[in-house]
């Protein structure tokens, strides 16, 4: 048996990504690694420890006994201090201790997942060891959409652009806008029989339509809405800053276009942030 067709996608554009922050990183400096990232509290090496390590619990390793310390500004609930276990134990590794470990790591899980034979629907453990489970398919779906985000967070704090329409990039397109009707109609509130435009522009282009209808649940669709409510203009990059919460909207007013309702655009942006 081999991959099924509809997994491979999502396993083509986690190895290009995650190959490429192993191309990356491979030569940085020492200080390189402690530069600040857009993710609150993490340093490259934290970024690529956190790949490494939900790559191998993906692997069925045991996780780290390790008590993190008290002082972690960015650690407030139990989803990140879970997280933050796989970072902390490795701020003490070396650069070369670092990229070593992210080689083995990307050599196993691509030959474990080279020999995938489940169904797409296969119910399986949710990485980090939180929510429901969920199927194989939007397992890898997201880990495809994780190690491309992390990518892009290392190119900017290490100011090597890049891949912005790699095939993560697609991933990580669909990932957002699904999340999208929530943002605009139940979490800013946008009212029934509304509609809000996004406009997206850059390495990857979309135009979607959020609809609100009469019971307030929003739908999306790619659809000209005429005379809508609000319409949000902006690139790629600052779409995917906003809905990760690497920035906050005042942090690229001068990216972003708004018309039309000025307060339900302000209560969008501030909601735009969809990831944790």
């Amino acid at each position: 048996m081999t991959v099924h067709p509809s997994l491979q996608p999502a396993i083509d554009a986690w190895t290009h990504s995650i190959e490429a922050i192993n191309e990356l990183v491979k030569p940085l400096a020492e200080g390189d690694w402690n530069r600040p990232t857009e993710c609150p509290g993490w340093s490259v090496r934290d970024v690529v420890s956190h790949v490494i390590g939900v790559e191998s619990e993906m692997l069925g390793e045991p996780r780290p006994i390790h008590t993190l310390p008290r002082d972690l500004f960015h650690v407030t609930d139990e989803f990140s201090r879970y997280v933050e276990v796989q970072v902390d134990v490795r701020r003490c590794h070396t650069a070369l201790e670092m990229t070593s470990e992210l080689e083995l790591t990307i050599i196993r899980r691509s030959r474990q997942l080279r020999n995938e034979t489940r169904s797409p629907r296969t119910t399986v453990r949710w990485p980090l060891g939180a929510g429901p489970e969920r199927t194989l398919e939007h397992q890898l779906t997201m880990r495809a959409f994780d190690v491309w985000v992390h990518e892009q967070d290392l190119r900017r704090a290490l100011g090597a652009p890049g891949n912005l329409d790699a095939p993560g990039a697609l991933v990580a397109r669909d990932v957002l806008l699904a999340a999208l009707p929530k943002v605009v109609a139940k979490d800013a509130g946008a009212p029934p029989g509304s509609a809000v435009v996004v406009d997206v522009h850059g390495p990857v282009e979309f135009l979607r339509t959020v609809r609100v209808d009469a019971d307030g649940r929003g739908t999306l669709d790619s659809s000209v809405s005429l005379g809508p409510a609000v319409t949000l203009a902006m690139d790629w990059e600052t779409y995917l800053r906003l809905a990760c919460g690497r920035v906050r909207p005042e942090g690229v007013a001068g990216r972003v276009s708004a018309e039309g309702d000025p307060r339900l655009a302000e209560a969008i942006l501030r909601a735009f942030a969809v990831t944790p």
